[in-house]
């Protein structure tokens, strides 16, 4: 089975698995306990955020909030800073940032939306536009998980803070982090992450937030992660993303052009009269958007999958919704007769050039097939 879902899932590392066994078997205490077992695993903690931390960042203006994923991440960042007047987003916002405004909204916040350019990024000046002082917080994804694209959130958060120094800006990193090589810069507020991304495990994931920026708890209870998400720490969750993180970016250069090389290889073999390509060649090497003309996106996906071929066709967090066509990819400006027909294609550094290869074929000969029946 090819597997080329990568930005749904990414399968657990063994050799992360393996060094996290331990805090299954052996040290399995509970971090916020008296006992010296306890006490020993939350200054290891600390440490371990430090470790996250300086992959992006630093630990002398950040902290690290661990969370249960980029979705409770993101609901927290939304939740807890866009607490009055208006919070911008861009129409490329995955489902997390997206339908937690639209509950914003339903509670009197007044929701901005910003347009997208056709690979997906953000227009700037219409999103800097939006912003006032009666700005809260804006919201802008690092990495576009339905096309790739990327927006300069550096560039955006300095702009944002000259136009209302209060407003926080965060970003949702889940499709970056562990794949783009960026340190978050001196605006950026509040930064989330995913494990399962990156090849460690599902249930796992922080709110990178930097220490000045005032946010309230979203998760209350015994007080945990200096009273701002309390709850039990997953202690093998988040060593598993600690190992992973490490690994990601020891080799993230490497990684970078091998992914580059697969993503442009997929681009060449795939058949230009069956498929139109989304992704802009800007966008992460990560994921590849493609659509396929006058076919159905879902049937490929499961023609296919009979195949030997896993892909997706979007966000996998947005599968469960009744709804046709992605509002991302429409919000590109593609119109429906061809959002359709979208697919998502998405690489890990594990894969190979024969699997892109053998891919390619069962893809055109898929649409191919499918095609000459509907003629």
């Amino acid at each position: 089975m090819i597997y080329f879902d990568n930005a749904a899932t990414t399968k657990p590392d063994a050799q992360c698995l393996k060094a996290a066994q331990k805090y299954l078997d052996d040290q399995f205490y509970n971090p916020s306990a008296l006992y010296a077992e306890g006490y020993n695993l939350h200054r290891e903690l600390a440490e371990t955020k430090s470790q996250i931390l300086n992959f992006i960042a630093n630990d002398r203006d950040f902290e690290v909030i661990f969370t249960s994923g980029g979705t409770e991440a993101d609901n927290q960042a939304l939740f807890c800073g866009g607490k009055r007047g208006n919070i911008v987003i861009t129409a490329g916002e995955h489902a997390a940032v997206y339908m937690a405004a639209n509950a914003l909204k339903e509670r009197g916040i007044e929701v901005r939306i910003a347009p997208l350019n056709g690979d997906g990024s953000v227009v700037c000046d219409k999103l800097l536009g939006l912003v006032d002082i009666n700005t809260s917080l804006v919201s802008v994804i690092h990495v576009n998980n339905e096309t790739g694209a990327i927006n300069d959130i550096n560039y955006l958060s300095k702009a944002v803070k000259r136009i209302n120094p209060r407003a926080l800006f965060h970003s949702d990193g889940v499709q970056a982090f562990g794949k783009i090589d960026e340190k978050l810069g001196k605006d950026i507020d509040l930064y989330s992450i995913s494990a399962h991304k990156i090849g460690a495990l599902k249930g796992t994931g922080a709110l990178v937030k930097r220490k000045s920026a005032a946010i309230k708890p979203f998760i209350f209870g015994g007080g945990q992660e200096n009273g701002l998400r309390s709850g039990t720490e997953n202690v093998f969750g988040i060593k598993m993303l600690a190992f992973a993180a490490d690994k990601k970016y020891t080799c993230i250069g490497e990684n970078y052009s091998k992914v580059a090389k697969l993503n442009a290889l997929l681009r060449e073999r795939l058949d230009k009269s069956l498929f139109e390509t989304i992704s802009g060649e800007c966008a992460s090497p990560y994921i590849l958007s493609v659509g396929a003309r006058g076919v159905r996106g879902e049937t490929i996906l499961h023609e296919v999958n009979d195949k030997g071929l896993i892909i997706g066709t979007g966000s996998a967090c947005s599968s469960n919704e009744k709804k046709r066509y992605s509002r991302v990819i429409l919000a590109c400006g593609v119109p429906e007769e061809a959002a359709d027909g979208v697919l998502r294609i998405s690489f890990c550094a594990d894969n190979t050039e024969d699997e892109v290869l053998r891919a390619a074929e069962i893809l055109n000969s898929t649409v191919k097939s499918r095609r000459d029946i509907m003629v």
